[in-house]
């Protein structure tokens, strides 16, 4: 480092150990990094806009719908098995349980379908390769939950 670098450090401590940063504004508040330093500044003014009124791209909306959306049906569906594997599914017996959960699947399915459909728009709002979103694969979304609680 060199000695201006030095003294300007110890300045910066002096001024520090003296308060004089004690009085700003925002003291004690965590900065407010939202700002991306990498996208385009004739943008930025607009996601800054955006943000402060509480909105986003409409693309970065749906894809936060898309995500909800589909971990409440992944919620949704790993009670449904942890139901058809407990006590409760025994008590109404095992061709009611199954059935429920023939239904249950029938319903994920379903859901998966219409997300997929929602994937495949989003896909194309989307300004780069980098931000979409693979389909979803229903088979492998089911074996994943059956598979996580047998």
């Amino acid at each position: 480092m060199s000695n201006f670098g030095r003294s300007l450090d110890e300045e910066i401590r002096r001024a520090i150990r003296a308060g004089a940063f004690d009085d700003l504004p925002g003291k004690g508040q965590p900065l407010a990094l939202d700002d991306n330093p990498h996208a385009d500044p004739t943008w930025r003014l607009a996601y800054h806009l955006l943000r402060s009124g509480g909105h986003s791209l409409p693309w970065i909306e749906k894809r936060q719908a898309i995500e909800a959306e589909l971990e409440t049906a992944r919620e949704a569906l790993k009670r449904s098995w942890a139901w058809r594997n407990s006590a409760g599914a025994a008590e109404v017996g095992a061709a009611v349980a199954q059935a429920e959960w023939e239904r249950a699947l029938a319903g994920f399915q379903a859901v998966i379908q219409g997300l997929n459909k929602r994937i495949f728009d989003y896909n194309l709002e989307v300004p780069s390769d980098q931000l979409k979103r693979r389909s979803l694969n229903a088979g492998r979304e089911i074996a994943t939950i059956t598979g996580a609680l047998d």
